[in-house]
């Protein structure tokens, strides 16, 4: 296990060994999860293995969460630049870019070359979206940082599930707005994730688009210019997609729309858990208050950081977006999710389940100790939150 360490002239020997540094390998063995339904049909002909990856990736990483339990050590500052120059960690996100591309076009293969039930090509299909919506996490990691190489990486891994305007939008639009009614990629108390997904995927791509159009317009560049990043993305997912419905045929349409969206809705779970109800303050004069650390709910669980590259550290890469994973910190006293990303994704597709875990657990906040003012809710459901907590509200905090 490699030690970082220096000498340092009033702290003395500092050293940091992070622990998760061989566990971050594991994402380049991904694509065999992804696959394993495929090589289980073969072994024994039951369309029930396609499956397997669904359930590896959802039960297995919350089980593991469950049992590996939370990492909450952090590298002391002193050595966060070494840590960031390390070739190792920043090539592991890169290495699992092309292995999107041959995991959506090994299962399009299989898909259109065998005699399947719709039921086998739907579970093929989500199992490709799941992966390539890991995908847009890489492109989430990559996109943020300053070099050329990666941030094409990003662009280009978007391209597989047709998500090209993800790095623009984030980048410009989330981080910007992020925890404010005006952001389409922050939930709101009492909005349930189908809601919140008929919102966030139109007005992503909305926000992203235009922002792409003016940074162009200030250059005197029409929004169709070939420098149009979302563009770029786009043409590559065009020649990528109409290639397989060329290779495979008309089954590859459903095939790739499921696919697609499926990927999405991996982006678009990260988004409604990871600022849900949160509220920044609004100022006199219109703007909100900075970005706080409380903005944005978080978790340790080994499985599901080492599964996103440490995501679910959302309030310090929030705080410091270009700082690479393998540096990311945890910090007491945050919003804390109950489980990791994986886990709450499934309590979150159902709505009742999710605003009895989460509801109590936001107003019991420090900073909102049961105050709806600081609360970021649903409009449509204002009514009925406020008549609710208004009278239970000591009892809500309580807990």
């Amino acid at each position: 296990m490699k030690t970082f360490s220096m000498q340092h002239p009033e702290k003395g020997e500092i050293a940091y060994t992070d622990r998760k540094r061989y566990l971050w390998i594991s994402a380049l063995f991904f694509p065999l999860v992804a696959l394993s339904g495929i090589g289980l049909y073969s072994w024994s002909g039951n369309e029930w293995s396609f499956v397997v990856p669904l359930v590896l990736f959802y039960g297995g990483t919350a089980l593991f969460d469950w049992l590996l339990g939370e990492d909450t050590s952090n590298p002391p500052e002193e050595l966060v630049p070494q840590l960031e120059a390390d070739a190792y960690y920043r090539w592991l996100p890169i290495l699992t870019v092309p292995m999107h591309f041959a995991v959506l076009i090994a299962v399009a293969w299989f898909a259109g070359t065998h005699d399947l039930s719709w039921a086998a090509l739907l579970a093929l299909a989500l199992t490709a979206g799941l992966y390539s919506g890991i995908g847009v996490n890489t492109a989430h990691e990559l996109g943020h940082k300053k070099t050329d190489l990666e941030r094409w990486m990003a662009r280009i891994v978007s391209a597989v599930p047709a998500y090209g305007h993800f790095c623009v939008e984030h980048n410009r639009g989330h981080h910007r707005h992020v925890a404010t009614p005006a952001d389409p990629a922050s939930s709101r108390m009492g909005e349930n994730i189908y809601r919140f997904a008929c919102r966030e995927i139109p007005g992503a791509f909305r926000r992203g688009w235009n922002a792409e159009k003016e940074r162009l317009a200030r250059q005197g560049k029409s929004a169709w210019h070939h420098e149009n990043e979302i563009l770029q993305s786009y043409a590559l997912t065009a020649v990528l997609q109409v290639s397989l419905v060329v290779a495979f045929g008309w089954v590859m349409l459903p095939f790739l729309a499921v696919h697609n969206f499926f990927a999405w809705w991996q982006l678009t779970s990260a988004n409604y858990i990871e600022h849900y109800g949160l509220l920044r303050r609004q100022n006199a004069n219109g703007t909100f208050e900075h970005c706080q650390p409380y903005h944005s709910w978080n978790a340790n669980h080994v499985a599901s950081n080492v599964v996103l590259f440490h995501l679910e550290r959302h309030s310090d890469h929030h705080a410091h977006p270009t700082r690479r994973y393998q540096t990311l910190r945890s910090f007491a006293n945050l919003p804390s999710l109950p489980n990791g990303y994986m886990g709450m994704y499934f309590i979150a597709v159902f709505p009742a389940l999710w605003y009895r875990v989460m509801d109590k657990r936001l107003l019991a906040l420090p900073h909102i100790n049961g105050d709806l003012s600081l609360v970021n809710i649903d409009p449509a459901r204002r009514a009925s939150i406020e008549q609710r907590y208004s009278t239970s509200l000591p009892r809500a905090v309580a807990a």
